[in-house]
């Protein structure tokens, strides 16, 4: 059973080339959206802008990693992420509980699943990023040129080493990464596939 594509896709592959026009687009068109919401359950205009970066960053990292496709409206969807991440907010700064003027929102499970899998995403790429910290410069600097060039020739030229130690060199460091981020905890609660 094959997914259809929606055609608000066209957010997500301008995402991906930090297409300005398209940004401006969604900025325009579902920012306000968010704004109001933020405002009316105990935020304000600089908390919902955090919020919409927060969530923006994350749309244009996953949309750079080619794991994004939009299979409903992107209002939906952008929208349903911000509101779970103002709402964890909330539940982050208050002990208490907090009254939410909830809106009435005809949310389809394609929706639900997508928000879903990009707070996977998220959770994933911020347990990667924390491991590769610990790693050591040159480890780093080798995975950060490999990603980037591709070609393991260009990389051993570019760092005046052998291809040969380039390739050995890159397979202990994500092998060293690989059992640091599946010796953690939140490695075995995520459940990656």
């Amino acid at each position: 059973m094959s997914t259809k594509i929606h055609p608000d896709q066209i957010y997500i592959n301008g995402l991906a080339k930090n297409d300005s026009a398209i940004i401006q687009t969604i900025y325009k068109k579902f920012v306000p959206k968010v704004v109001h919401y933020v405002k009316n359950n105990s935020g304000d205009e600089n908390r919902a802008q955090d919020v919409i970066q927060e969530i923006m960053i994350l749309l244009f990292n996953q949309a750079k990693a080619n794991t994004l496709q939009l299979t409903c409206p992107f209002d939906a969807y952008f929208f349903l992420l911000c509101k779970r991440k103002w709402l964890n907010e909330i539940k982050k700064s208050s002990n208490k509980g907090v009254t939410i003027d909830e809106e009435k929102l005809s949310i389809d499970e394609s929706t639900e699943q997508m928000v879903a899998e990009t707070e996977m995403f998220n959770e994933k790429q911020q347990l990667f990023d924390l491991m590769f910290e610990k790693l050591g410069d040159k480890c780093q600097e080798l995975l950060k040129l490999s990603f980037a060039i591709k070609s393991m020739e260009e990389v051993a030229e570019k760092l005046n080493v052998t291809y040969g130690y380039v390739r050995k060199k890159k397979s202990l460091c994500v092998g060293q990464l690989t059992q640091w981020i599946q010796e953690t905890n939140r490695y075995k609660s995520l459940k990656i596939t």
